[in-house]
């Protein structure tokens, strides 16, 4: 057990199976039909692009956990370098993104149980999946990523068959059906229907469907080898979502129409389900659904476990009240668990009083925070990099190739994308909530640092104590 109180139980597999299950979701499952509205088929153009960003902060996440597996990841982190502002913004904007996101996934859960019961209120799955979800959580965190690595290996298993049969329909044919071809790319408006403006808008969705890839650091305190295994999970998973994200997202725009994929950016069942109801084949969308549901009942799972994370070394921090960081028998948070369940309570509000619009409401709310979190902790990174060069400290064993320009260029991509939300329908409520929320967080802030933080040495496990860098003011 480490000092924060957590156990170091979780292995290398279930930490790569960790952050694919926090990554994929309803941004890929669901989400991605919002993508196909607004560039049609060049939809495939922007998850090619956004995958080298993912990586840029998967590396750089990667470089600064392997010399500081803290408990907190990357908000403990950037308090050291950014300054004690930098850590209480970032835990609490991820905390709050991941509550909201947490909801939104249960909500998806709701839409993807109503394929088979259409007339089933939406409220009532969102309250069962809710429990089932904090009951999971509440259980020793070495059952926790069992079960997590299981939920993400049936995710995986499908993607990889639904590619599979996706690309036999294209090319050969199913029993009883023709070979697609290539039509639907270049027909219904041609490959960029709307042109490089409705491809610039689709960034926003797509670059959602790779949020998740920061899980693999936030379980840094509970890794029981830190140095080989954040590594190596960070880039494996990564390429792995790249790889699966382009290639299913090819099939879908491939075989459905875009048109009728999109349905004007309705968010009423998954293009993925769609996709075998187009095909005439009952039975395998039935699977499909089945497995959306899976994945999005995964993805909140994995989300809870960050939100209680990061509540916990918010506490240790004097930045929260103290009980929320207190672990009970199992190394479990409980009361940070219980707490992070308000996301579950806003989801189950919104699925009784705006049914049809909760999850695209709670999709832009949290996008907003996301982004700014994501631009935050590659700014950490480049501060990292210059501290330490100016220190003389050794290199880290994995380093980000090309720092700091890449960096500087995802964080580029990021602050573009973040500007894109002002101008989607649905989405414009992102800065309406989005800048007051962070304009309370600073007001907070100057209230709650008056306590002082607690200055706790920032664990440095393979180089010099991390001591000998000053702690930015």
């Amino acid at each position: 057990m480490s000092d924060t109180g957590l156990r170091r139980t979780l292995t290398g597999r279930q930490l790569t199976m960790i952050g694919i299950g926090g990554a994929i979701g309803t941004g890929l499952f669901l989400g991605s039909s919002l993508a196909i509205s607004q560039a049609g088929p060049a939809t495939i153009v922007a998850y090619v692009l956004c995958a080298p960003i993912a990586l840029v902060l998967g590396w750089a996440l990667a470089e600064m956990t392997v010399v500081h597996p803290a408990a907190g990841s990357f908000g403990t982190i950037g308090r050291h370098y950014l300054g004690a502002w930098a850590g209480f913004v970032i835990r609490w904007t991820y905390w709050t993104i991941q509550v909201i996101a947490v909801g939104g996934e249960v909500i998806a859960a709701g839409i993807y149980l109503r394929y088979w019961w259409p007339d089933l209120p939406l409220w009532l799955p969102v309250v069962v999946f809710s429990l089932v979800i904090l009951g999971v959580n509440a259980i020793a965190v070495s059952v926790f990523g069992t079960l997590e690595y299981w939920f993400s290996m049936i995710k995986v298993t499908a993607i990889i068959v639904f590619i599979g049969l996706g690309a036999a329909y294209i090319f050969v044919g199913l029993p009883g059906h023709d070979a697609v071809g290539a039509d639907n790319i270049t027909g219904h408006g041609g490959f960029l229907p709307n042109g490089m403006h409705g491809l610039g808008l689709a960034f926003v969705f797509v670059i959602f469907s790779y949020l998740g890839t920061e899980v693999v650091a936030v379980t840094a305190a509970e890794s029981e080898n830190p140095t080989r295994d954040l590594p190596r999970a960070a880039r494996g998973m990564v390429l792995r979502l790249a790889l699966f994200y382009c290639l299913a997202i090819g099939i879908v725009v491939t075989i459905v129409p875009w048109t009728q994929t999109a349905k004007g950016g309705d968010v009423t069942t998954s293009p993925f389900v769609s996709l075998f109801d187009t095909a005439g084949i009952p039975a395998a969308a039935g699977i499909m659904n089945f497995v959306v549901l899976t994945a999005a009942l995964s993805s909140a799972n994995a989300n809870i476990y960050l939100c209680t994370r990061m509540l916990h070394a918010l506490a240790r921090d004097r930045h929260a009240p103290a009980a929320l960081g207190r672990t009970g028998r199992g190394g479990v948070p409980h009361l940070a668990i219980l707490v992070s369940g308000a996301g579950l309570a806003v989801a189950a509000f919104l699925s009784v009083h705006s049914e049809d619009d909760a999850f695209v409401i709670l999709f832009g709310v949290s996008v907003f925070g996301a982004l700014v979190v994501w631009i935050l902790i590659l700014l950490t990174h480049m501060v990292f990099r210059r501290r330490r060069a100016a220190l003389g400290l050794p290199s880290a064993p994995v380093r980000l190739w090309g720092a700091p320009v890449t960096s500087g260029l995802a964080i580029a991509a990021l602050a573009a994308i973040l500007v894109s939300t002002a101008f989607i329908d649905g989405l414009t409520a992102s800065w309406k909530a989005g800048v007051p929320f962070f304009v309370l967080l600073l007001i907070a802030y100057a209230i709650v640092s008056r306590r002082g933080a607690v200055e706790d040495p920032l664990p440095d496990s393979t180089l010099p104590p991390a001591t000998d860098i000053p702690a930015a003011k």
